[in-house]
């Protein structure tokens, strides 16, 4: 079967953006890009994802952004997946969610700041797209121009986009954007939330970078 592993892990993940609470229902959506062949493999439309089936992944090229292989219609948000692939040699793998706090932010059009460290998996912050009709070319482009230089964007009225080196990375940074924004929400609620400064959050990006590697040298108190 073309692509098999790839299909096992947007199942897996799938079922995960349910019990992980970012997404309802048939929201959101996943890819992973086999660079090798240039192909994506992406979930199908309007299945629940405790309901899809190898067969029913969508396996389409990156360059004509045909399919390849599958008979069921591929998420709507196909577009936006496949810009990253076609443009960003750093990213392999797309999470679209719905998450409730992610998406609360974007309905009010602003950035998340960078309240938490831990934020620094998406970037210094994470911006805004403008908003655009789902499943449009303009929303992918949108997503795109937001997520510049940054691992996640929230998509304005709308939700949440991330993307890294594999599914796991992705998956794991919207978790981590999902988190700091019910922090930001539930902060705002009682007062004005304190944001990092820039270089703390730079700071933070490249220590990420050798986070759960050893270290033999380091700073000792």
């Amino acid at each position: 079967m073309l692509l098999e592993k790839e299909r096992e892990e947007l199942i897996i993940y799938g079922k995960k953006m349910i019990t992980e609470n970012l997404t309802k229902g048939t929201g959101g959506n996943l890819s992973i890009l086999n660079r090798e062949k240039n192909l994506m493999a992406i979930t199908p439309s309007g299945i629940g994802y405790f309901d899809i089936k190898l067969e029913d992944i969508v396996i389409i090229d990156v360059a004509t952004g045909n399919i390849v292989n599958g008979n069921r219609v591929p998420s709507s948000e196909c577009d936006m997946h496949r810009i990253f692939y076609k443009y960003r040699n750093d990213i392999d793998a797309v999470v679209h969610t719905h998450s409730t706090f992610s998406t609360t932010i974007s309905c009010l059009n602003i950035n998340l700041p960078p309240i938490h460290y831990i934020l620094a998996t998406a970037g210094v912050n994470v911006r805004c797209a403008e908003y655009a009709t789902y499943g449009t070319v303009k929303l992918a482009k949108n997503a795109f121009e937001a997520m510049k230089d940054r691992n996640a964007a929230l998509l304005a009225n709308h939700g949440l986009i991330t993307g890294g080196k594999t599914l796991k990375e992705a998956f794991s940074i919207a978790l981590d954007v999902e988190f700091c924004s019910e922090l930001f929400c539930r902060a705002k609620s009682m007062g004005e939330p304190v944001s990092l400064s820039i270089e703390e959050m730079t700071s933070m990006m490249e220590r990420f970078k050798n986070y759960g590697k050893r270290i033999e040298e380091h700073e000792k108190i």
